[in-house]
């Protein structure tokens, strides 16, 4: 499958970029596909492609001194990775697993560079979204301290519903998805507990009717209220 302007279009932060430009970016610009658990971009390496997400999920993971991995954050269709070597020298600070099938699109960084230098809006969307990772790193780091491992994991899934369904007051007749929600073990990962444990409490929460599985892809919310409300500490498993 080739790049095209059309597919380098569908990324929000090439939304502003020209299409003139655009076709330009599409002549070098390549797509690759990578296997579940496949290492998409490798920490201490340096890096000299800018990676957006076309389809799968993707997560940044590191290791702590002992060798336990830890997650850091989710890529999501439409997202980009590897973006801080645009702003230094410096090496890959943290693995890009994949944690579905996914495919990726990758622009050599030095091209890139010339369309944010050319496209004010390009540089400031892009100033925005890592404005918003740093944001939710700070915030998964709050989740590490909370003593009642229900609720992290609560907050977890909170944090994974999708974004305009988990603002506002949510009835607790709807229901929303979660699409690719990640295994067990990454949701452990995430939070510094065990698999098994996190395995409880998706049980206590399908038993309470609150979640349900429907297929390997969708995880249903059958109830986002409550679940907030556990997430926030206001109700208890």
């Amino acid at each position: 499958m080739a790049v095209t302007k059309e597919l380098l279009s569908t990324f929000p932060l090439l939304a502003p970029v020209p299409q003139a430009a655009l076709e330009d970016l599409a002549q070098v610009a390549m797509l690759q596909k990578f296997a579940r658990r496949e290492i998409v971009l490798k920490a201490g390496e340096e890096q000299e492609h800018l990676c957006f997400l076309f389809e799968g999920r993707l997560q940044g993971v590191d290791f702590t001194i002992d060798g336990r991995e830890v997650g850091l954050f989710f890529v999501e269709p439409g997202d980009f990775c590897g973006e801080l070597p645009l702003f230094d020298s410096g090496p890959q600070p943290e693995y890009i697993v994949a944690l579905t099938t996914a495919v990726v699109v990758k622009i050599p960084l030095v091209n890139f560079r010339e369309i944010m230098t050319k496209t004010p809006e390009v540089l400031s969307n892009l100033s925005s979204k890592l404005a918003e990772k740093l944001r939710e790193m700070a915030h998964q780091r709050t989740l590490l301290g909370l003593p009642n491992v229900s609720q992290r994991v609560c907050c977890q899934l909170w944090l994974l519903v999708p974004h305009n369904e988990n603002e506002g007051e949510n009835d607790e007749s709807d229901t929303c998805a979660i699409t690719n929600p990640p295994t067990h073990l990454e949701i452990a990962i995430m939070l510094n507990v065990s698999r098994e444990t996190v395995t409880r409490v998706f049980q206590k929460l399908q038993n309470q009717k609150l979640v349900q599985r429907a297929g390997p892809t969708r995880l249903m919310v059958k109830n986002p209220k409550a679940l907030k409300q556990l997430a926030e500490g206001l109700l208890e498993l």
